[in-house]
């Protein structure tokens, strides 16, 4: 059984999954922190100084009376809360992974019908070929007459 589940674990589809997991949790990551540290402090600026991060609602609240100035103050205070700003993180991160992925994606698709494009059409025969085609072709010619 030992013997089985090591074929299996060391089989190229495997590997290759645990391959792309490892990157797509990674690039999972970049794209978080582009999303949290590059792209929204600026549409935040731009709606009046928004920070997203710390959109929410007051479900339920703490040990310390509302109104909380940050996320952060609330939940501290033990308040219950809808992180919709948060949200609002995490679809634009999955947008942006979203539209990677179809890149990358379409890209893998051009580069299967450029080498499918290459593959039908027949390379073009030598110079030696072409004159002895020539070559054939006159001495049909010579024959019918």
């Amino acid at each position: 059984m030992l013997k089985e589940f090591k074929e299996f674990a060391m089989r190229g589809n495997v590997v290759d999954m645990a391959v792309g997991i490892v990157i797509g949790a990674a690039f999972g990551t970049i794209v978080k922190s582009f999303v949290d540290d590059v792209l929204m402090p600026p549409i935040g600026v731009l709606l009046g100084n928004v920070d997203f991060s710390n959109l929410f609602a007051v479900i339920k609240e703490g040990a310390v009376a509302a109104p909380y100035a940050t996320l952060e103050a609330a939940k501290t205070a033990g308040a219950v809360t809808l992180n919709y700003g948060a949200f609002v993180n995490t679809i634009i991160s999955f947008v942006i992974i979203a539209f990677a992925v179809f890149l990358v994606i379409k890209a893998i698709n051009n580069l299967q019908k450029q080498e499918e494009e290459i593959e039908e059409t027949p390379p073009k025969p030598t110079k030696d070929q072409q004159l002895l085609t020539e070559i054939r072709d006159i001495l049909k010619a010579r024959k019918r007459s």
